[in-house]
């Protein structure tokens, strides 16, 4: 190694090639970021405040809710600062920290929602024991074992990329540290780490996912015997905002993470990447407001209140 200088520090690509947009890609994904942050924040507090909503559905939503907050923050901030920068430098420690941060929060996102389709799952097709199987410490138990599994199981990979070589070049072609361009700057043998991330992905994407169909096939079959069209509507509504979700969550990382010859197209894998780090985080809170009765209730109920103590105090 004696022949190589050794590089601390990378040149994140990001959206460089778009010159003349720049600005504006920063006004739009700025808003998106604002957008996002508020809305899954106005979750997190609905659920909190509105005793209708002190329910296992909806506790796991809230931690949703906080995941895809934390998600998108460890990407957007720093792809904004890079749009407006004429220098695009990251350290190796920052760019370990933000890709162990970034995975840890995406497993430990893929594990819950995994936990959402088993509650699914467990109120319609055992609805007589959904109260003492889902009960409330039982519910934090499953949150706690997604957290603590989810971060985890990226700290072997984590630590294994500190003891790289990086010899040159220093550019990495995306808007954040993701493992795979990451993985080919370095000079050292690193089959063993991506063998380990391919394992990963197929644990927590491939994996999940299939657990999560195994449940919704089992719910399908349970709703096509109840008798009675409206029991099947509102058995089928009660799913549809958490299957939109997992379609748009599982597609976009499918695509990414485990598809054949996923690191050849580079440009278009930034495209997608998109799709999780910022279009999914914003569409998420929409998704569960607009197709769920009960939080739309629960808003009406509460701008009602507003609107009343608004007039109240003005007269």
């Amino acid at each position: 190694m004696s022949n190589f200088s050794v590089i601390r520090e990378f040149v994140l690509l990001g959206f460089s090639h778009l010159h003349e947009f720049q600005i504006l890609l920063f006004a739009f994904i700025l808003s998106i970021y604002v957008l996002t942050v508020l809305g899954n924040l106005a979750i997190i507090t609905l659920i909190c405040l509105d005793a209708r909503l002190h329910s296992p559905m909806y506790f796991f939503l809230c931690n949703f809710s906080l995941l895809e907050v934390l998600v998108t923050s460890t990407v957007v901030p720093r792809m904004l600062a890079d749009l407006l920068s004429t220098r695009k430098t990251i350290s190796l420690a920052e760019c370990l920290t933000q890709s162990f941060f970034y995975f840890s929060l995406g497993s430990t996102n893929f594990l819950i929602l995994t936990v959402m389709a088993f509650d699914r799952y467990v109120a319609i097709c055992r609805p007589l024991h959904y109260p003492t199987i889902m009960n409330g410490p039982v519910c934090v138990k499953l949150v706690v074992v997604c957290w603590v599994v989810g971060f985890l199981s990226i700290i072997s990979p984590t630590l294994q990329k500190t003891q790289l070589w990086f010899c040159g070049p220093d550019i990495i072609d995306h808007y954040f540290c993701d493992s795979a361009p990451l993985l080919k700057l370095s000079c050292s043998d690193t089959h063993h780490i991506e063998r380990m991330d391919f394992f990963l992905s197929l644990l927590f994407v491939l994996a999940t996912m299939l657990l999560i169909l195994v449940s919704y096939v089992l719910i399908v079959a349970t709703v096509l015997h109840i008798p009675s069209f409206s029991g099947r509507r509102k058995a089928f509504s009660t799913c549809a905002s958490h299957l939109t979700v997992v379609v748009l969550g599982y597609g976009s990382a499918i695509f990414i993470y485990v598809r054949p010859g996923k690191g050849l197209s580079t440009h278009l894998n930034k495209v997608v990447a998109l799709m999780t780090a910022v279009v999914t985080p914003f569409l998420n809170p929409f998704i569960f407001t607009f197709r769920n009765v009960k939080v739309k209730e629960v808003i009406e109920d509460m701008t009602k209140r507003l609107l009343l103590k608004d007039a109240a105090a003005h007269r």
